[in-house]
């Protein structure tokens, strides 16, 4: 059985529908209310959880594989783990964003930038050979610009519906997220076959 970490909410959900598609009995998934960790059928043992928290499962050792977003990977400096599969599933993208005007901008300090990856938005700007001042905000990063506190955001982009309800626009793209399936390093060398089969059954099934 193989045992996995799978980031609870949307992930979940797109996740529950692909498993579903394989052909594996989701009922204990749908029906789960509170609980933290179930069983599909004798195949899996799944416990669901943050997105940090699945990759310190798998570096742990606790769990066989991990289902999370590329953006947890990006922002974090994680390092005892494959990634094994793009599942290519709750596609979006990192980006900056910000009024139409930032774009010819010219400011006498150094810009200011809201986001909840100081990480990703620090390598996109030393990128960019441009020096920032980074501010972490937790909840809804939008209100970095809309209230005067920063220039622009660096965030995760799906439909653009609450950018364009306060204002603000995708000024450049940084780079794609979507859901990888990531593997413990010691773990794969004992479940490698377990696990190279999971992938080829999705990887069959998506062609």
């Amino acid at each position: 059985m193989l045992k996995v970490a799978l980031t609870k909410g949307r992930i979940e959900k797109k996740v529950t529908t692909m498993l579903e598609k394989l052909g594996y009995d989701v009922t204990s998934m749908i029906n789960k209310n509170r609980e933290l960790q179930i069983n599909v059928e004798d195949k899996m043992e799944i416990i669901f959880a943050k997105s940090n928290d699945v990759v310190t499962f798998i570096e742990h050792g606790i769990v066989d594989i991990g289902i999370v977003g590329s953006d947890t990977l990006l922002e974090n400096s994680f390092k005892n783990y494959y990634e094994l599969l793009d599942l290519e599933i709750g596609k979006c993208s990192f980006a900056v964003c910000s009024y139409p005007e930032y774009k010819n901008i010219k400011l006498n300090r150094r810009k200011r930038i809201a986001t909840k990856y100081p990480n990703v938005a620090k390598k996109y700007f030393e990128s960019k050979d441009e020096d920032v001042e980074i501010i972490k905000l937790e909840g809804s990063v939008e209100l970095g610009p809309v209230v005067g506190l920063t220039d622009a955001i660096v965030d995760i982009v799906e439909t653009g519906a609450t950018l364009r309800a306060n204002g603000l626009e995708v000024i450049e793209k940084i780079t794609d997220v979507s859901t990888r399936l990531i593997c413990n390093k010691t773990k794969f060398k004992y479940k490698k076959e377990e696990i190279l089969n999971l992938i080829d059954l999705i990887e069959n099934n998506n062609r």
